[in-house]
């Protein structure tokens, strides 16, 4: 901890719009005193006057109503919340880095996940950056390569802009190259070995990419957890829409139409070995929080950089209290027509 001169700053400057009221009251009260005398001497002259309607020429009104009005005016002063003087604290941080890997592949535009499983795979991932908090995220896509479309940032906005964008064109090659994409992922991280996750969003397809083997090779060489979430249906899956100039049609391989399936062995395989789970989706949704709660929240954080924190000590008690004086000092201030009346009495 350094003591240091932070400055002088307000932190809810917005209250100063209260001064908008107490101002004008303030003005009105000492015009309308004002005017008052100036009414009443037009018919007596000032020692009449004086006899007459001691409340009239005397200057207690508008010094009660000063008081008060200062008082309301310090009492804004302090809402503004004034610190000055105070000092730097540094303060730890801990989280964790959380690369989502996404399948681009042109199977994941099948729609047994409505509206796709690419679709669906978004709206996943999308729903698991909000559990985030504070915690880095990146992005990587595969379908025949893999490709870093977010490094790991604190920023999640981008990480979502860079999300919507993924399409089946995202990369240059078809295919399914889970594998790739793990290593891709894993040679992301900083050098920490704790504080690390990998979650895929895929159906599982994979052409011999040994994705087992590189999740198993990421928690042993750079300490990163694989989670897996299985999209698509298992049992009998459904066709892969492609565009045509005619319009819709369904991919074709030697003439017959190609239905893809999810393939929950080789994604749990890979949460094993990658020290994760598996969560089979298939086609309902997943509540992503849940998720984070059990697998993401229970990962050991690293710690980070510390940051440097100011810490400005508050000055609003001074201005209150002072305020408090001039209340009380108002309510000791006499009315003149009491006296009079106690001396007519």
């Amino acid at each position: 901890m350094q003591q240091t001169d932070l400055g002088f700053t307000f932190t809810h400057p917005a209250a100063l719009a209260w001064l908008w009221i107490v101002l004008p009251l303030l003005a009105l009260v000492v015009a309308t005193t004002l005017a008052r005398r100036r009414t009443l001497s037009r018919f007596a002259q000032s020692h009449l006057l004086a006899a007459l309607a001691p409340d009239a020429v005397s200057l207690r009104p508008i010094l009660r109503a000063t008081l008060a009005c200062t008082a309301a005016v310090l009492l804004v002063l302090a809402l503004l919340d004034p610190r000055w003087g105070g000092r730097i604290e540094r303060v730890e941080q801990s989280g964790f880095d959380c690369v989502v890997i996404m399948d681009v592949s042109r199977s994941m535009l099948a729609t047994d996940a409505t509206p796709s499983r690419l679709e669906r795979a978004k709206q996943f991932a999308s729903d698991l950056v909000e559990q985030l908090g504070g915690d880095r995220v990146g992005l990587v896509a595969f379908a025949g390569v893999s490709s870093v479309h977010c490094p790991l940032t604190f920023n999640h906005r981008t990480f979502l802009s860079q999300l919507r964008a993924l399409t089946p064109q995202s990369t240059t090659r078809g295919g399914s190259m889970l594998g790739d994409a793990i290593r891709l992922a894993a040679t992301g991280f900083g050098e920490a070995t704790s504080g690390r996750v990998i979650v895929v969003l895929s159906d599982g397809e994979d052409m011999e990419s040994f994705p087992v083997e590189a999740a198993a090779e990421a928690f042993e060489k750079y300490g990163a957890r694989t989670f897996t979430i299985g999209i698509g249906d298992a049992s009998e899956g459904a066709r892969i829409p492609i565009q045509t100039p005619n319009g819709i049609a369904f991919q074709l391989h030697e003439g017959q139409e190609v239905w893809s399936k999810m393939d929950p062995e080789t994604l749990s395989n890979v949460a094993a070995a990658g020290e994760g789970f598996f969560v089979a989706a298939g086609t309902a949704q997943v509540d992503m929080a849940e998720f984070h709660r059990k697998a993401i929240a229970d990962v050991e954080r690293t710690t980070r950089d510390g940051a440097d924190i100011a810490v400005r000590d508050p000055q609003f008690q001074w201005l209150a209290g002072l305020a408090l004086v001039l209340l009380l000092a108002e309510s000791f201030v006499g009315d003149p027509r009491h006296r009079t009346q106690g001396v007519q009495s």
